[in-house]
């Protein structure tokens, strides 16, 4: 197999009017190896520059600076079909007057590949997809999710050294989504082939990506495999945007008392106060009297107590059962808390709960640097 590799070295893409003076700078001097057979996953919020990026290795975008390199080979200068990439839309982007087959088989006719071979190459990989009983229908005749395997079986028969995806479930609906995720993880484990995917949905970028690139206002925030940014956010950005619901993030300062350090939210009223235990009472130590951000994932303040806890006295202000689990809306002095409670509960506007606190959890971030505090 051809080498899949993918490297951004100080990439930039700023826009111009029509003197040419630059307007907007979509994405700022990033660098991105991804490795050859790796699921690349870019996510961030609109306007973050992940799409932009992808176009820009596609080849359907113009580089402003910086080089982009397929295999060990700089692309910056190639049209996209020399790259070795397909990519898959977000609209299908299907001829609606031809069929699936001729759909599917466009790339291999406009290479001139021989008419055994095509038929041979889309009758295989439309039955790997489940759509080989209906090769002779046009896309109109299909369902949003049946079009979406028809532009992957596109991108598949032309055999391409890396896949590029750009939000292409956001047009299906939330069981399809699902569906969907698991047959383009199975294809990439079938494949082996190397995938950029881009979507603004953490959920995916969660559930498929051998690592994720964060990125926000054209920057990098943190590249790292899914559990590790998860479990060690570098900011407060990948802190708040990885994890759903996403982590609570409060505003405050550290405080010396006589029974030990707090951690003090502040507001226009006095907010939560929360006693620190080690480990976190051992890094916050160096912020006695400096504001700071504490961080805590929902999961980690439960009604049960352990050795690690601190107990918080709190009142249900919205509850979310979801079945196995809760979502909870916790009131604390002026402060609010969301936790995500395991078991069959109902709970009631009001009622009063112990959150206790898991302090082996617990994130603290500089509130200048918005970095997290090691």
């Amino acid at each position: 197999m051809s080498d899949g590799s993918v490297e951004i070295k100080d990439l930039v893409k700023t826009y111009v009017d029509d003197r040419g003076r630059p307007t907007f700078t979509a994405v700022k001097k990033i660098n991105l190896l991804i490795q050859n057979g790796e699921f690349m996953v870019l996510v961030g919020p609109s306007g973050c520059g992940k799409t932009t990026t992808l176009r820009m290795v596609a080849g359907l975008e113009k580089i402003t600076s910086g080089t982009i390199s397929i295999g060990g080979r700089v692309v910056n200068d190639l049209e996209p079909k020399d790259r070795g990439i397909a990519m898959v839309f977000q609209n299908y982007a299907l001829y609606p007057h031809m069929t699936i087959f001729n759909n599917m088989a466009f790339g291999l006719q406009l290479a001139k590949k021989k008419k055994d071979f095509i038929t041979e190459t889309v009758g295989r990989t439309s039955k790997a997809l489940g759509l080989d009983k209906m090769l002779e229908r046009k896309p109109q005749a299909l369902s949003g999710g049946q079009r979406q395997r028809v532009a992957l079986g596109r991108a598949i028969v032309r055999n391409p050294t890396v896949f590029l995806f750009d939000e292409p479930l956001s047009n299906l609906d939330a069981k399809m989504r699902v569906q969907m995720r698991s047959e383009i993880s199975r294809l990439h484990g079938q494949l082996g082939s190397t995938m950029i995917y881009v979507t603004h949905d953490q959920v995916e970028a969660m559930t498929m990506g051998d690592r994720i690139c964060v990125m926000r206002d054209g920057n990098i925030m943190q590249v790292a495999d899914p559990i590790t940014l998860y479990r060690k956010p570098e900011n407060v950005f990948v802190a708040g945007f990885i994890g759903s619901p996403p982590m609570n993030l409060l505003k405050g300062k550290i405080e010396q008392r006589p029974e030990g350090l707090v951690f003090t939210e502040m507001g226009e009223k006095a907010g939560l106060t929360i006693p620190l235990k080690p480990p976190v009472a051992d890094l916050a130590s160096r912020y006695v009297g400096k504001n700071i951000i504490f961080g805590i994932r929902p999961e980690h303040i439960t009604e049960e107590c352990t050795a690690t806890c601190v107990p918080v006295e709190s009142s249900v202000d919205i509850a979310e059962p979801m079945g196995s689990e809760s979502l909870v809306y916790l009131k604390a002095g002026t402060g609010t808390l969301i936790s995500r409670i395991h078991g069959e509960h109902i709970y009631h506007m009001g009622q009063p709960i112990t959150a206790n606190i898991n302090m082996e959890k617990v994130h603290l971030f500089d509130t200048e640097t918005e970095k997290v505090i090691r």
